[in-house]
């Protein structure tokens, strides 16, 4: 059944995903794109640019879009697309759940011991190194389309990495140098 498939899914990305929404995004595209063939590459990058911009973390946006987008091509329903929707929401956000209550129960307990540390600090770069994976795995040649999306993409970089203007910022000179380039 196709909502067991989605909660079973969605539920060990959201397990194993530490760092927030742009590092789930690896682990959300090899599991839909390349394991299960849900959907290809083009429309997860469509996913992608959506879930950015609605309101609300990106990895919750994108299992919500998935949910809906599976269950519309088997044919189903609104309601049964829905469903779909909630059933990836409700499975990628239950582990961080018990997860949290889990740790708001022993933090003030453990904080300060050695091991917990340990685990802290190599948790660290590890969530680097999602977000940087997350990062390659959208730079495709349907994201860089000619000389000019690279040109924007480096535009944005500097913006955003040295001059240090806020992303609504670098997202309304993106979408306007769209409009203008394209």
């Amino acid at each position: 059944m196709i909502y067991l498939e989605l909660f079973a899914t969605f539920f060990v990305i959201g397990m194993f995903t530490i760092g927030g929404g742009y590092a789930m995004l690896s682990l959300i595209q090899n599991e839909v794109v390349t394991v299960h063939g849900w959907i290809d590459d083009v429309t997860f990058t469509d996913i992608v640019a959506i879930s950015q911009m609605t309101p609300g973390p990106i990895g919750i946006n994108s299992a919500t879009y998935i949910g809906y987008d599976v269950l519309a091509n088997t044919g189903a329903g609104e309601f049964m697309c829905v469903l779909g929707s909630f059933t990836a929401t409700f499975a990628v956000v239950l582990p961080s759940f018990i997860i949290v209550l889990a740790i708001c129960k022993v933090y003030d307990r453990f904080k300060d011991h050695y091991l917990f540390k340990g685990v802290m600090t190599g948790l660290k770069p590890a969530v680097i190194g999602l977000v940087g994976t997350a990062a390659l795995g959208l730079a495709t040649p349907e994201n860089f389309i000619d000389w000019k999306s690279f040109v924007l993409c480096l535009m944005t970089f500097t913006g955003l990495f040295f001059k240090k203007i806020g992303p609504f910022s670098a997202l309304g000179l993106g979408a306007l140098a769209g409009l203008i380039l394209y």
